[in-house]
């Protein structure tokens, strides 16, 4: 099939399992009503994405409170009761994170339950989205290893573990969100790609890398517009990534002040280009998400482009959130029409 539709990762929590609106929700659940709960949400949004025609489907990340966060609740190693404040995305913005108190071990598995739900829940293929190591080491405070490298690579033999377990589960897809990739540019072809191999090592399954300007936030909106017409960091990194062994490259597109020109450096792998804005509550027509996918294929090969979100979803409306995810499947099914 051209133009697969699938989404960057998570999507609004319903009313009834956590506050609304957010992108660091309050549970409104505790204890085993809670965990039925996140799989209904699952359920929910799996059968949201099925309905609006979406290809390779996600659980929609409903049962971490955070993108980051829902992983490193099963970290030992880390200490959640005495956070500090610490500058995140080069201090983009501040955040109270917890603290690498002693060696980095996992608990046990993260995201098996959720997984196997979703995967006995669907035909359709199935991607479950990980935190990248570069991106945790850059959303948590280290008291224990005193080198942010150091400490990412432990991270990513974490990552691994749970990877390979999660491929085990039937996960088609493995994707690693990397946003902290365009904001430490010069790092990201020395140790960042170096970091995403150890958390991929073994894999036989598809493997992403979501990189981006991040959710619709004011923190993350105030700083795009500090960037001035054009944002060409992605420039300093995607030679780097097309000679990674990492099979996709997930990106914004609408909306953004990417040069589009810019996905040609991306050779070789399959590109996941976002023509869903989650920066505004505006619904995409299916004839605009055509002809964005139309503007990249003048530099991405027609087998190799996959329609997508922009970003998560997670601080958007429900209702917005599900209009957004027909337009999605509208708007591809419109370009096999169109360019197939």
């Amino acid at each position: 099939m051209l133009f697969p539709s699938t989404i960057a990762g998570s999507l609004p929590k319903p009313s009834w399992l956590a506050e609304t609106n957010k992108l660091w929700p309050q549970w409104k659940l505790a204890g085993d009503e809670l965990a039925a709960a996140k799989l209904d949400a699952t359920l929910l949004w799996l059968k949201h994405q099925e309905d609006a025609g979406i290809d390779i489907v996600g659980d929609g990340e409903q049962s971490r409170q955070h993108f980051v966060h829902g992983f490193l609740e099963f970290v030992d190693g880390i200490d959640f009761a005495r956070k500090v404040e610490m500058g995140i995305r080069a201090d983009r913005y501040k955040a109270m994170v917890p603290v690498v108190r002693g060696a980095l071990t996992l608990k046990g598995r993260v995201h098996q339950v959720e997984t196997r739900f979703a995967r006995a829940h669907t035909r359709k293929k199935l991607k479950i989205t990980l935190p990248g190591p570069m991106t945790i080491s850059d959303t948590i405070a280290d008291a224990h290893y005193g080198d942010k490298v150091k400490m990412a690579f432990a991270f990513a033999d974490l990552l691994n573990k749970e990877a390979r377990a999660l491929e085990a589960d039937g996960v088609d897809v493995i994707q690693f969100d990397e946003p902290a990739f365009n904001v430490f540019m010069d790092e990201v072809p020395g140790w960042g790609i170096e970091a995403l191999h150890r958390a991929i090592d073994g894999l036989t399954c598809t493997t992403a890398v979501h990189i981006c300007y991040g959710y619709g936030i004011k923190a993350n909106i105030d700083w795009k517009n500090s960037l001035g017409g054009e944002w060409r960091q992605y420039e300093m990194i995607f030679p780097a990534l097309a000679k990674s062994r990492i099979k996709q490259v997930s990106l914004e597109c609408i909306n953004s002040r990417v040069p589009i020109k810019l996905l040609s450096l991306l050779e070789g792998k399959d590109v996941l280009i976002g023509v869903i804005d989650v920066a505004t509550d505006e619904v995409e027509t299916p004839e605009k998400i055509a002809a964005v996918i139309g503007d990249a294929l003048k530099f991405v090969p027609k087998e190799r482009l996959v329609a997508c979100t922009n970003c998560g979803m997670a601080p958007m409306r429900r209702d917005i959130a599900e209009a957004k995810l027909k337009a999605l499947g509208a708007g591809a099914a419109l370009a096999r029409q169109r360019y197939g």
